[in-house]
């Protein structure tokens, strides 16, 4: 929401609650056909309501909205909430006290004493610290809408990009061809490798239309997309892939590593290497990190060329599905590119 709508919401409550307020001061004040004199009003509305209000809306607003309310912690909120508005009451009626006499501008509303006073001013606080709560609820969930949907409107974006960038004609075609070139060798594993390929299809067809997916099928889809990667080279050693932690009951978004390890296979020359392409994902109860490693030929190689669908638009996908939850680093020192990823488990 844009600061000048936000800006015009708080202007709108405070119209509002000051006419509301001179009414009810003009009409509990009638006396034998006369009014509150409006120097009295000016003051009983400035102490009486303005000063409880403001103190006890703004706080709620503020501080414990996000202190307590955003984290849950609903005994805590109740206790500083009710604190937040006695002392806002109490300030207003220590004020009213030294500089105007009760009986002055409050009697006609019944309110004779410093205990009526801080009875009035309390319910002040209470109600205008709930309309806090409100607002700043209201505000929060309507960014969050909107938030969703730029980020429904990104999927489709990188979706597309995705399927473009992964299933592309080189590799299907190069895979296709390897399958039937093996089909002569030994006929049982190249069955193996196109049901790994049907595999693959399918998860791109259906797996990647959800928002989240257990972390084991994406691991699946990798292993699948290593091995077969793996036949189009004479030396298996020279992708090395490990997942370290366990993974029940972690879900992540789809496709979320992939773009780098196809960029590491797509930019790894000399596959003769050991260990060329080192791949890693670790997981553990507070985070998961996944790191991708590979050798490449600083003659031949064009670095603006190596981030596939580039950093920038993987960086704003992270973003949207995991803000403030990622870290994202990427290096490339002695002609070795490393990409490591890092996920909070807070954040899903």
């Amino acid at each position: 929401m844009k600061k000048v709508l936000i800006i015009t919401l708080h202007f709108l409550y405070w119209f509002v609650f000051a006419n509301i307020v001179a009414i009810y001061t003009l009409m509990t004040t009638r006396s034998q056909g006369q009014f509150m004199a409006i120097d009295e009003f000016i003051r009983a509305w400035q102490i009486g309501f303005f000063i409880p209000g403001v103190l006890s809306f703004y706080s709620s607003y503020t501080f414990l909205f996000s202190k307590f309310l955003m984290k849950k912690k609903l005994f805590a909120l109740i206790g500083y909430s009710f604190s937040v508005f006695f002392m806002s009451a109490l300030i207003a009626v220590f004020i009213l006290s030294v500089y105007i006499t009760p009986t002055e501008t409050f009697a006609r509303m019944g309110l004779t004493s410093e205990f009526r006073m801080l009875e009035f001013t309390f319910i002040v606080a209470f109600i205008n610290g709930l309309m806090g709560f409100i607002l700043r609820g209201f505000i929060t969930w309507y960014r969050e809408i909107r938030l969703k949907e730029e980020l429904v409107k990104r999927n489709y974006e990188m979706e597309l990009a995705l399927v473009k960038n992964q299933i592309n004609p080189h590799f299907l075609f190069n895979t296709i061809n390897n399958i039937d070139v093996m089909i002569a060798k030994d006929a049982k594993l190249a069955s193996d490798y196109l049901n790994k390929l049907s595999d693959i299809m399918r998860f791109m067809l259906y797996e990647t239309k959800t928002e989240l997916i257990p972390i084991a099928i994406e691991l699946g889809y990798i292993e699948k997309y290593i091995d077969l990667q793996k036949i189009r080279a004479s030396n298996n050693n020279y992708v090395n892939y490990v997942v370290d932690g366990d993974t029940t009951n972690v879900i992540i978004a789809p496709m979320l590593f992939i773009s780098f390890i196809e960029n590491a296979f797509k930019h790894t020359e000399n596959k003769k290497l050991d260990d060329a392409i080192n791949i890693k994902i670790s997981i553990t109860k507070e985070k998961i990190v996944f790191i991708c490693e590979n050798k490449f030929s600083e003659v031949h190689e064009n670095r603006s060329d190596q981030n596939g669908l580039g950093n920038e638009l993987i960086e704003k996908r992270l973003s949207l599905l995991y803000p403030n939850n990622h870290l994202l680093e990427v290096s490339s020192l002695n002609s070795t590119y490393k990409v490591k990823l890092t996920i909070t488990r807070s954040a899903y």
